[in-house]
């Protein structure tokens, strides 16, 4: 099987052969859906058609993609309401998903729209109705359904209170992250502190866009079978407008205040005259991004991206725009998604989540919210997340670090696999996926080769806007890993011509071509913002050329060595 970042290669008409694992797939069918209305209930006809969520008469039409938001500060804080103000309410309805109750509730609603209902509820209906065994025709069923029980057949799921672990039960099309022992059934009862993750399962030959690039398929490739998903919390007490949604895995409830948000540390650089339309991000963040496993198999295509280049390009391009001298009310609705997706990533990891692992481009893009939300919160845990948890893997941090490389750089890509942070050893997975760039291409093995592949096709380009915007910041030292920053300049700014010809002379791999190529990012707003304000910002622009201190990498190497038969 083929890795789905071969789709976005093919697209760009250029030919990469990638490793194969029993978890990854070729790209997505080019069959479409008819169109409908994002996260609704609208039928789906088997004709293939496409429809895509994110197009912008869709996401400019949609109320819950909010052009403008109140900013609010300590001056005009508002009040949680009195209890008796709340509005009580037999149902509340969010993308498409409608929760029912046993009888009417007290229900408001959090500063990103999400709903919460005060005291003890009883869920007994919902919309779309979750499906279970022969309830699901046997002309929806996918290659996943089939290969499992009939018992285990699930559509249209939900999770009460989820677990921060690769595991879920929504869809009996997810691979390998279902756990049917997870599947529940109504009536669910929730509980101050709970957390109801609902979804909307995919239809059989819908194929919608992912944010940025991928087209998902259910049952083809590596498509997610779940297309929309919303959260239902249960609080205590009533809360104010300005609540965010606490951490649909965090059982503590911590809740966060956009009053308190440190919009200060936001800088206001000159946006070019391509900057996108910043309520295409405000819509990409929007939604709640439940992924708790790896590779993108669960994750709602209507909601978030699906593989970890376009995270991290997704994150990166909507942090940089917070960075730009965009009006801050027209900021501010993206201001609060991301922040909601840094919480909800960190009340994972606080959760016991592992974090996610250099593994091609998979990895990346999961740290940058976390430690946005983490310095504008002042929460000096989630801001330093790599102190206060060192175990943790981020794909970024992994896949770069100081060490000797041949091309004359002293910060090094770390290969497909990266570098475990947890126990500091390369990883070759058996593939030679690990560190590389210490060797000439004459002696790179077909793992290496590949490793070189995923460093210019599905990594590095994701990586430029998040860099830029830490910098723009001064968020290096919460960043807690500098050769991340060097890296990335070294993508930017060493010229790789003759470097190009010496890897096709030695391996016969073509990487000249225009995407492949250092020197930029896929997109243009981010070249052009790094163009004008990179020099600006008071730090070496050569770090990757000066000395550091590379022990890490030597003792990775020797780590992998010592495992290796």
């Amino acid at each position: 099987m083929w890795e789905r970042t071969l789709s976005l290669i093919l697209c760009m008409a250029a030919v990469l052969v990638l490793p194969s694992w029993t978890g990854q797939d070729a790209a997505a069918s080019e069959a479409t859906t008819q169109p409908g209305a994002p996260g609704g209930r609208a039928d789906i006809s088997t004709e293939p058609m496409e429809a895509d969520p994110y197009d912008a008469r869709l996401y400019t039409a949609d109320p819950t993609v909010r052009a403008t938001a109140v900013v609010y500060g300590p001056d005009n804080a508002p009040a949680a309401p009195a209890i008796e103000a709340l509005p009580m309410r037999e149902s509340v309805s969010q993308y498409g998903i409608t929760w029912t109750f046993e009888k009417p509730a007290l229900a408001g609603q959090f500063v990103n729209g999400d709903w919460y209902v005060v005291g003890s509820v009883t869920i007994v209906k919902i919309e779309p109705r979750p499906l279970y065994v022969d309830e699901i025709p046997e002309h929806e069923l996918d290659r996943m359904d089939k290969e499992r029980p009939p018992s285990q057949r699930v559509r249209n799921g939900f999770m009460l209170n989820p677990p921060a672990q690769m595991k879920v039960a929504y869809d009996s099309g997810v691979r390998n992250w279902f756990d049917p022992s997870l599947i529940q059934r109504l009536p669910v009862r929730m509980q101050p502190g709970d957390s109801l993750v609902s979804t909307i399962s995919m239809k059989k030959n819908l194929v919608l866009h992912a944010p940025l690039r991928n087209k998902i398929e259910r049952g083809v490739g590596d498509g997610s079978p779940i297309r929309t998903a919303a959260v239902l919390t249960c609080v205590s007490e009533p809360q104010s407008a300005d609540a965010f949604r606490p951490a649909f895995c965090d059982r503590r409830q911590r809740i966060y205040m956009a009053r308190h948000l440190r919009r200060e540390l936001l800088p206001t650089a000159a946006a070019p005259a391509n900057t996108p339309d910043i309520r295409l991000y405000t819509r990409f963040t929007q939604r709640p991004w439940v992924g708790t496993g790896f590779f993108g198999f669960e994750e709602p295509v209507e909601n978030m991206p699906q593989y970890g280049l376009e995270y991290g390009r997704v994150v990166g391009i909507a942090a940089l725009l917070l960075c730009t001298d965009l009006e801050a009310q027209r900021k501010e609705p993206l201001l609060l998604n991301l922040v909601q997706i840094g919480i909800d990533l960190g009340g994972m990891i606080r959760a016991g989540h592992p974090g996610w692992t250099g593994w091609g481009g998979h990895g990346s893009g999961r740290k940058l919210p976390i430690v946005l939300a983490g310095l504008l919160l002042g929460d000096g845990e989630l801001a330093n997340v790599n102190r206060s948890f060192p175990k943790v893997s981020f794909g970024e941090d992994e896949q770069t670090a100081y060490g000797p490389c041949w091309t004359g750089a002293t910060v090094v890509f770390t290969g497909h696999s990266g570098i475990d942070a947890a126990t500091g050893a390369g990883r070759s997975r058996g593939s030679g996926w690990g560190p590389y760039e210490h060797t000439p291409p004459s002696e790179w093995k077909e793992g290496q080769r590949t490793s070189e592949s995923y460093r210019r096709c599905c990594t590095s380009v994701g990586w430029v806007a998040q860099a830029l915007a830490l910098r723009l910041m001064g968020a290096e030292e919460a960043w807690a890993h500098d050769a991340f920053f060097d890296y990335v300049d070294r993508w930017m700014y060493e010229d790789d011509s003759e470097f190009v010809k010496a890897i096709a002379q030695a391996t016969g791999h073509d990487h000249d071509k225009s995407w492949a190529r250092q020197g930029q990012a896929w997109d243009a707003f981010v070249n052009d913002m790094w163009a004008d304000h990179r020099t600006a910002i008071e730090s070496f622009t050569d770090g990757w050329r000066r000395p550091h201190d590379d022990t890490y990498y030597r003792t990775a190497i020797e780590r992998l060595q010592e495992k290796s038969p």
